[in-house]
């Protein structure tokens, strides 16, 4: 753990604490480098800050607002693009939340636009990206043929004139991991967002966070990762007195449960997000899912080799059985 990262978490969950700050060149390195830059100045807005510190919050406002201009825009070329085919697109991650105007979305880093689609539905959808403008990153015959046969996404794409990546998705996880979400369910139960796209349902909102945290990665990033959780289980749980049980259950049935405990209690230590007494019983694991969270040091640079390498073995591992693996390795090797 490092003292920067871990007072990072600190004044995201209190921001009147930020009179106690005594470094704030690690502070603003360590947001940086989580992507939480972003978050971290809307939190303080209106909270007294050191003039070049407060000048520091404000850029970052801005950008943080283009970002978000910019996804909904991204997201609405794809939903042009997709309109004609009359399926279900739903809206992943950080453009869902902001196209959603969850308190998610505030200051939130937004790269790629990241969409759900129903599976039989690819070959349409690819066809009608690649008329609209969208290209292929990855041209490598094995690249394309990993993403198609194993993957939970097509080969990512980029438009020719935006320069801006889109991610297709057709479930949540890799077909090669041992949880099977049901994406159907997903698509199936989403709600619509007004025009013409959709994001997920609340429970199954947090059940892919908790997914792409804990059981899709080496958890680089993790700490804006479990802002998002922090901020989701917030909001469903302040409107929703049954939330909890809803989420319990959705999560059983994704099989995913297990993740999104482990994701609920790490936010309930690092955010102090409030959670039921039944689900903060600790495992022997999560001290190493916070220490590998919180490797940072002062100038944002990532601590802890060892643990993260770790972290990195255990992500391949999640992603296929350990045979599959070592082929693949080996054919990425031999290229």
């Amino acid at each position: 753990m490092t003292a920067a990262a871990r007072e990072l978490t600190g004044l995201l969950t209190d921001p009147a604490r930020a009179g106690e700050v005594a470094d704030w060149t690690a502070l603003v390195s360590a947001a940086r480098a989580e992507s939480l830059a972003g978050t971290l100045a809307w939190r303080l807005a209106g909270v007294p800050l050191p003039r070049e510190v407060e000048r520091l919050m404000e850029d970052a406002r801005r950008a943080s607002e283009t970002v978000r201009v910019e996804a909904l825009w991204e997201a609405e070329m794809a939903r042009r693009a997709l309109a004609p085919l009359g399926v279900p697109v739903v809206l992943l991650k950080g453009t869902a939340y902001a196209a959603a105007g969850l308190p998610a979305a505030e200051g939130r880093s937004i790269g790629d636009l990241d969409i759900l689609v129903p599976a039989r539905s690819l070959p349409e959808v690819e066809r009608a990206l690649l008329a609209a403008g969208w290209e292929w990153v990855k041209e490598d015959a094995y690249d394309d043929l990993y993403y198609r046969r194993w993957m939970h996404e097509l080969p990512p794409l980029i438009h020719r004139a935006r320069d801006r990546m889109i991610d297709v998705h057709h479930t949540i996880l890799p077909l090669t991991a041992r949880p099977k979400p049901d994406a159907e369910a997903m698509i199936a139960d989403s709600a619509a967002l007004g025009n013409g796209l959709r994001a997920l349902a609340p429970a199954d909102m947090v059940v892919h966070a908790s997914a792409h945290l804990i059981a899709d990665g080496d958890l680089a990033g993790g700490l804006r990762n479990l802002w998002d959780i922090d901020r989701l289980l917030r909001h469903f749980a302040g409107a929703d007195a049954g939330f909890w049980a809803e989420l319990q259950a959705r999560a059983g049935h994704h099989r995913l449960w297990r993740a999104v405990h482990r994701a609920a209690r790490l936010a309930n230590d690092l955010y102090a997000t409030p959670i039921p007494e039944s689900w903060r019983i600790w495992d022997s694991a999560d001290p190493l899912f916070r220490a590998r969270m919180l490797a940072r040091d002062g100038w944002g640079r990532q601590t802890a080799r060892g643990l993260r390498f770790g972290f990195y073995v255990r992500s391949h591992l999640l992603r296929m059985p350990p045979l599959m693996l070592a082929r693949h390795l080996l054919a990425k090797a031999r290229r």
